[in-house]
């Protein structure tokens, strides 16, 4: 099914209802309108693969009858469209055959049918010619690899897409398989990746059948947070007036990004719970990888604040922060010990000292290093030339 313009599809939404259902942290009244909701959206689509895949993980009990129901009108919706498909090969032109198949593979995504609407997908594009319309049907197959969250699938059909475009193909898009690739970078831990493909499609995003563009900025700007420097986040970020403008939609987000930006590190550790506790906990694409991002985020305040300073006390710090003294102290020793901060403890005096490596001292180490290994190779080769 395709999803209308400015709307997400809407087998994404239900994938992310699914998703719902399955956390503890979703409460038990709000999981049975959720249910209700879920079980409405598969009736109403006759999504009979799907719901037999939803009894067998014990997410429904089995009702016969609905499933019955549901059979009964998929073989009939499936015998209509094998008519108009042998009437388009017998009557009409390559166009109808083509838009008579593209059908019945709409119809497939539709009731969730992945086996049957990928093969129905590569026997379209058999019948399709135009650079731009294989790239509508990779599209499609980016949008039933992220309803199962297959990501070999997804990986695949974004280096189809990337060839595709070696032929020819259009500036929208492109942007388009930007937010799918920077997505799927974002869904595989790849932070970097996806922000600057986000950051590179915020002002042309068009990509709704994903989500929606308040997603899209909050996706951006938890991405940038963790792979951009000060200096870029302030440029691309923090004064993106496409980001201005829907910021203060977002709860917390705000907050969370200029209470970081603006080192009012007691305000972010407040702003960085009700933000992230909130949305990206209940996120299925970010749910996995919670705890690594709380990591990494903790990284990124606690080296900016150190950064201003060759020596500070603990106190002093646990006081910026508003946490007490042994937080402080047990946190730094587990960034320290996984070689995240550049400083050392000097428990007894009570300060932290700062050692961060000398970037063009480092760079210095490798020439040297460098130089020594081509030096080495040279003498070998000499070697065999004298022979």
């Amino acid at each position: 099914m395709e999803a209308e313009e400015g709307t997400q599809q809407p087998q994404l939404v239900l994938a992310h209802k699914l998703f719902l259902l399955t956390q503890n942290d979703v409460d038990d009244i709000e999981k049975v309108r959720l249910r209700d909701e879920v079980f409405n959206f598969i009736i109403a689509n006759d999504m009979a693969p799907l719901y037999e895949t939803l009894v067998a993980n014990k997410i429904f009990d089995l009702d016969p009858k609905e499933l019955d129901s549901m059979r009964a009108k998929i073989e009939e919706e499936l015998k209509k469209l094998d008519e108009k498909i042998a009437d388009a090969e017998e009557n009409l032109g390559e166009s109808e055959v083509r838009e008579a198949h593209l059908a019945k593979s709409l119809f497939y995504i539709r009731i969730g049918d992945k086996e049957k609407a990928l093969e129905q997908l590569k026997l379209t594009e058999s019948k399709t010619v135009a650079v731009g319309q294989k790239m509508d049907l990779v599209f499609y197959t980016l949008q039933i690899g992220f309803f199962h969250k297959d990501f070999d699938l997804i990986s695949k059909s974004i280096d189809k897409a990337k060839n595709l475009f070696e032929e020819g193909g259009d500036w929208e898009r492109k942007n388009r398989l930007k937010v799918f690739e920077g997505l799927y970078c974002m869904s595989t831990r790849n932070f970097k990746k996806a922000a600057d493909l986000f950051l590179d499609s915020i002002s042309t995003f068009t990509t709704y059948e994903l989500f929606p563009y308040d997603t899209f900025v909050f996706y951006t700007v938890l991405t940038s947070i963790i792979s951009l420097d000060r200096v870029s986040l302030k440029q691309k970020v923090v004064d993106a007036p496409e980001i201005l403008t829907v910021i203060g939609k977002i709860p917390y987000l705000s907050g969370f990004l200029n209470s970081l930006y603006d080192c009012q590190y007691k305000s972010f550790f407040t702003a960085f719970g009700k933000c992230l506790y909130g949305q990206k906990l209940l996120d299925r694409y970010l749910h996995p990888h919670f705890r690594y991002y709380m990591r990494e985020i903790r990284t990124v305040i606690y080296s900016q604040f150190l950064e201003s300073y060759k020596s500070v006390t603990i106190e002093a710090m646990a006081k910026a922060f508003g946490v007490t003294v042994d937080f402080i102290d047990l946190e730094l020793s587990r960034f320290i010990a996984a070689g995240k901060l550049h400083c050392k403890i000097d428990k007894v005096a009570g300060i932290l000292e700062t050692n961060r490596p000398d970037a063009k001292n480092a760079l210095y180490q490798a020439t040297i290093k460098q130089g020594d290994f081509l030096l080495n190779r040279i003498q070998k080769l000499s070697r065999v030339i004298d022979l």
